[in-house]
């Protein structure tokens, strides 16, 4: 395989990069440091690739369920949301599914309405609890980093005013506490380079999922008012 090939090539290349050289001059704390990023990256991967089932058209469907709704073909709605793919319709399923049995059961309007909007909710809960997964995971490397980053920024300082105390009146105070500031400079830039992204990418995914809950609001509005509408027009018509 190319990947196998391309592996030895990228290892050089880290090794020839002298970043492992920054890393081992960092000090401990680069580790740490290194292994949030590590751990960040998996955590956007797998988000990403999980949030991409909330790019389904849920506007095209909403409209397509009110006018089943309309036209008071609630199976045929049931149908069109079971086929379509992603949370919206699992939500507007569940809706329209207690909808049709307590319809069958000859339910008031009134406890109907409010049985159909607590059944969506409760599914649109634990799909948000799903979307949500892992995230707190990003909120706290986004926190964890740059604290671990200037926490070695500490120790940096710490052992360059150890090496100009130990040095004074020996050599330049300024070549004495190089190699400290150097180690308070590597992981203080190391932990804002994990800490940024990952908070840029929890942001990210919190607007995506906050979009979602809105459309879930607007479809649930929209299908209670057109199943209270119907009812009431068939309590008319009866």
């Amino acid at each position: 395989m190319p990947f196998l090939h391309a592996v030895p090539i990228a290892a050089r290349g880290f090794f020839e990069s002298g970043a492992l050289n920054y890393l081992i001059e960092g000090g401990f704390f680069m580790w740490p440091i290194l292994a949030l990023f590590i751990l960040a990256i998996a955590v956007i991967i797998e988000r990403y690739r999980s949030l991409k089932l909330l790019e389904t058209d849920a506007s095209a469907l909403r409209e397509e369920v009110v006018a089943l709704l309309s036209e008071d073909r609630i199976e045929e709605s049931l149908e069109l949301c079971d086929a379509a793919r992603g949370p919206v319709p699992a939500i507007l399923s569940n809706g329209l599914r207690k909808y049709l049995v307590l319809r069958r059961l000859n339910y008031d309007p009134a406890q109907l309405e409010q049985q159909v909007i607590k059944s969506m909710e409760n599914c649109g809960v634990h799909i948000v609890a799903a979307l949500e997964k892992h995230l707190p995971i990003l909120a706290t490397i986004a926190s964890v980093a740059p604290m671990l980053g200037f926490l070695g920024t500490v120790q940096g300082m710490i052992v360059a005013f150890g090496d100009i105390e130990a040095n004074i009146g020996q050599q330049n105070i300024v070549v004495a506490a190089a190699a400290g500031i150097r180690v308070a400079l590597l992981t203080t830039a190391f932990g804002l380079i994990v800490g940024i992204p990952a908070y840029m990418a929890f942001n990210y995914f919190t607007g995506i999922i906050n979009e979602f809950v809105l459309q879930v609001e607007t479809s649930a509005a929209e299908l209670i008012e057109v199943v209270t509408l119907r009812m009431t027009l068939n309590q008319g018509e009866q």
